[in-house]
C-alpha cells in the first residue's frame, strides 16, 4: 500500500469517539497551502493511534504520514485518509506566534514507534 505524507496547519481536532465494540476512532482536519487553492482534508485516526492529536493546538504546523483507504458499504463507495504519524514542525512562526519545543530542544514525534533512539 502507498504511503503519502502532507504538511498543514491543524484547523480542528475532534473527540475520540467509542462504539459499542469497543472501537476507537478520532477526526482531525488540517488547511494544506501548498496549491493555488487551500486544501482543508479531513483524517481518521484508529485504535491506539487517537492519543497522537491530545497535544495539538489550532494553527499549528505539523507534517502527516497517512495511507488511502477506501470501502463499499450498501452500494455507496468511501475513502479515508489513515493517518499513522504526526511530526510537529516547530520554530515556523503560525497564526498568532512561533510555536516552541517541549522544552527538551528535540522535535516532538507523535507515533513513528521507533524507541531506538531512546537513550536507555
Amino acid at each position: 500500500m502507498a504511503t503519502y505524507e502532507i504538511t498543514g496547519t491543524v484547523i480542528k481536532v475532534s473527540d475520540t469517539q467509542t462504539f459499542p465494540s469497543g472501537f476507537q476512532k478520532r477526526e482531525f482536519v488540517i488547511k494544506e497551502e501548498a496549491d493555488e487553492y487551500p486544501q482543508e482534508l479531513k483524517f481518521v485516526l484508529f485504535k491506539d493511534k487517537c492519543g497522537l492529536v491530545d497535544s495539538l493546538a489550532d494553527n499549528e504546523r505539523l507534517t502527516v504520514s497517512f495511507n488511502l483507504k477506501g470501502n463499499e458499504y450498501n452500494g455507496k463507495y468511501y475513502v479515508d485518509l489513515n493517518a499513522w504519524r504526526i511530526d510537529r514542525l516547530y520554530g515556523e512562526a503560525v497564526g498568532g506566534g512561533e510555536v516552541e519545543p517541549d522544552g527538551t530542544g528535540e522535535v516532538d514525534d507523535l507515533g513513528d514507534g521507533d524507541d531506538s533512539k531512546l537513550p536507555f
